[in-house]
C-alpha cells in the first residue's frame, strides 16, 4: 500500500480519535486507551513525546512515550517508558509503527534523554536497537514477563553501565491491568 501520512505531536482535537484508535488497536478494550487519559493528565506527561501518524486528517497511529523511573539502591533515576503504541488495524503490517518508533527515538534523544524502556514483542522492537533490559543491563521489569519481552535502549553510550535496580512505572499504568 503506498499512500503519504505525515508523523506529528498530537493536539487537544487528537484525543478522542487517538482515545478509539487504541480501543479497536486492543480489541475492543479501553485499558490502554485510559492509560494514554491518565498519563497526559499526570506529570509524567511529555507532550512532545506523544506522536501521531495523520493521513488526510484521521489519525491511523499513535505512540507515547512517557516519564518513569529505575530504582536503585542510591535512590530513582529518571528514565523514558514506550506505552503505548497502536496502528489502525487496516494500516498494521506496512511500518507505520516503525516510522512512530524511529520518530519517538529521535524525539527522545533530541530532547535529552538517554535511555528508554519498553514491555514488547521481542521481534519487533530489536530492530530498532532495543534489547532485553535485565541480561543486557542489570535492570528488571517490574512485572513476571518473559526476560526477552522488557527491553531498553540507550540513546547516549553506556548511559545504563553501572545501573542496577529495577524500573518504576507510576500508579497510572494500573490502568491498564
Amino acid at each position: 500500500m503506498d499512500f503519504e501520512y505525515i508523523i506529528r505531536s498530537e493536539t487537544p482535537a487528537d484525543y478522542e480519535k487517538i482515545r478509539l484508535l487504541h480501543y479497536f488497536a486492543f480489541g475492543n478494550k479501553l485499558n490502554e486507551a485510559n492509560l494514554v487519559q491518565a498519563i497526559r493528565k499526570s506529570e509524567l506527561f511529555i507532550p512532545e513525546l506523544s506522536l501521531v501518524a495523520v493521513k488526510d486528517g484521521d489519525v491511523i497511529g499513535h505512540i507515547l512515550f512517557s516519564k518513569i523511573f529505575i530504582e536503585t539502591n542510591e535512590g530513582e533515576i529518571p528514565t523514558i517508558g514506550l506505552a503505548p503504541m497502536s496502528v489502525k488495524p487496516e494500516y498494521q503490517g506496512i511500518g507505520i509503527g516503525s516510522e512512530l518508533v524511529k520518530a519517538g527515538l529521535r524525539a527522545c534523544g533530541e530532547l535529552g534523554y538517554s535511555h528508554i524502556f519498553v514491555l514488547g514483542h521481542p521481534d519487533f522492537y530489536p530492530k530498532f536497537g532495543f534489547v532485553p533490559s535485565q541480561t543486557s543491563f542489570g535492570i528488571e521489569c517490574p512485572y513476571n514477563v518473559e526476560d526477552p519481552n522488557f527491553m531498553a535502549i540507550e540513546l547516549k553510550e553506556d548511559s545504563l553501565q553501572g545501573i542496577k535496580g529495577k524500573v518504576k512505572y507510576p500508579p497510572t499504568f494500573e490502568t491498564v491491568s
